[in-house]
């Protein structure tokens, strides 16, 4: 049996990983960080929520952000081609509503319209993710957390009464005996494995290509200098396909596809062929870009949609990645991986104290983390089911706010938000009725959409 060398035995040194081990490190826990790559290295997830700023400021993190000079990002923007595709329909009164619906190509907004406790800046960040990961592990280390950086975890053995991480350092097979394991492996979803809790998604198949660009004029579709550093989605007019433009530094900017599986052709080719073919859709798009130098290899992501059957067991607990990913289109990815730190770590120092690490010790940030992702799941289904309604949504005044509340990461506190609601009857509506003007843009992507799954 290994020593009992730390509390808590943390897999993965990603943004979940790197911020549980900075909430734990402050209060004193002994814990350790095993990453099995070497930073810095290249990931994507580039752009950050508002809410992210709440556990920057707990972590006193956030002057290494603004050392960074990592751009502000403000807003958000969508936009789609005004002559064809996503809005080429007649519009007519959404059923009883009365409310006159107008066709828009442009949808956008400012963190600012919508003030967030705990919030104390109008704007979060875009990220060089490589940077950024690596400025957030060497926090974790100054602030009392060791750092293993090279090692491959092999299993956990949870058969002692003490869990064991086995991995390998260099040709040495080690084992570091812990009170409980945090996995924070990102979508490698270690202990999902090994304990095969993990559960494909059965409606998103999503793959993306993505890349970087020096010297794209990120001006052709922003509406004034202040949407500059906004994150803009282009929509385009193939099923279920849009475009992410994230602002890495002054001049770099981050570019993916998004598509379904049955578009993403096998070859290496063929793929950054379809790149551009879906581009020439959006003509300015595609001209800019072109005249852009392209600095970075593209690279495929697939498959990424996955559940678990349980986040927290006996002794164990999953965060951010580890736990549950769905689509990349509302930059959920680094925000939930760090409110999952903000809710875990107060449950872990409890059973710590308590000495209690059965499941039922992790509650709270188990029924805390459902409730936040399930509304993440409900909004993006409605999302990709009919993206007109959600342009819509964003547009009227009367339920922007609500919109905005969602898109700024505050989705935890609520069971079933009012606008989720909203949205769904709405879209339930149209998909019963064959005659509704908005029947022909339903998406297939989610032709159950809210059906119960796993979250």
């Amino acid at each position: 049996m290994a020593d009992l060398a730390f509390d808590v035995g943390i897999i993965g040194g990603g943004p979940a990983g790197s911020s549980i081990a900075c909430y734990l490190a402050k209060a004193g826990v002994n814990c350790v960080v095993l990453e099995r790559e070497l930073f810095p290295r290249p990931h994507v997830g580039e752009s950050l929520v508002p809410s992210s700023g709440r556990v920057f400021k707990d972590l006193d993190f956030i002057q290494h952000m603004e050392e960074a000079k990592f751009p502000h990002k403000y807003g958000a923007a969508w936009t789609a081609a005004s002559s064809k595709g996503t809005y080429n329909t007649d519009w007519h009164d959404l059923n009883d509503w009365k409310e006159e619906v107008t066709p828009d190509s442009h949808a956008e907004f400012r963190f600012e319209e919508r003030p967030q406790e705990g919030v104390d800046r109008i704007y979060t960040y875009h990220v060089d993710r490589g940077k950024f990961d690596l400025m957030l592990l060497q926090h974790a280390n100054k602030l009392g957390s060791a750092v293993y950086e090279g090692v491959r975890v092999s299993h956990v053995d949870f058969s002692l009464e003490h869990p064991v991480i086995h991995f390998k350092m260099g040709q040495k097979d080690m084992g570091i005996g812990v009170k409980m394991v945090i996995d924070a492996s990102g979508r490698n979803t270690f202990l999902g494995n090994q304990l095969k809790l993990k559960v494909q998604d059965p409606i998103f198949d999503q793959y993306a290509i993505h890349t970087w660009f020096d010297n794209y004029d990120r001006r052709i579709f922003a509406k004034g200098d202040a949407q500059g550093d906004y994150i803009f989605i282009h929509f385009l007019p193939v099923s279920n396909t849009w475009v992410w433009q994230i602002p890495i530094t002054n001049t770099i900017t981050s570019i993916g596809v998004v598509t379904q599986k049955k578009n993403f052709a096998k070859a290496k080719e063929e793929r950054e062929k379809f790149f551009w073919n879906t581009l020439m859709s959006r003509p300015e798009l595609y001209e800019g870009l072109r005249k852009a130098d392209q600095i970075r290899p593209f690279k495929d992501e697939g498959d990424y949609s996955y559940a678990m059957k349980q986040i927290c067991g006996d002794r164990f607990m999953l965060l951010g990645d580890a736990g549950r990913f769905v689509d990349p289109i509302f930059s959920t990815g680094v925000s939930i991986a760090l409110n999952s730190s903000r809710f875990a770590y107060k449950d872990v120092l409890s059973a710590l104290e308590k000495n209690d690490f059965s499941r039922q010790s992790f509650s709270n940030f188990e029924n805390t983390l459902r409730r936040g992702t399930k509304n993440w799941y409900d909004f993006i289904n409605v999302y990709y089911r009919l993206n007109v309604l959600f342009t819509y949504f964003v547009n009227e005044k009367k339920y922007r706010l609500d919109v905005l509340k969602l898109l700024q990461g505050d989705v935890y506190d609520e069971e079933a938000p009012e606008v989720l609601r909203k949205m769904r009857e709405i879209v339930s509506d149209v998909e019963r009725r064959p005659n509704h003007p908005w029947h022909k843009l339903l998406g297939d992507l989610t032709a159950h959409a809210f059906e119960p799954t796993a979250a």
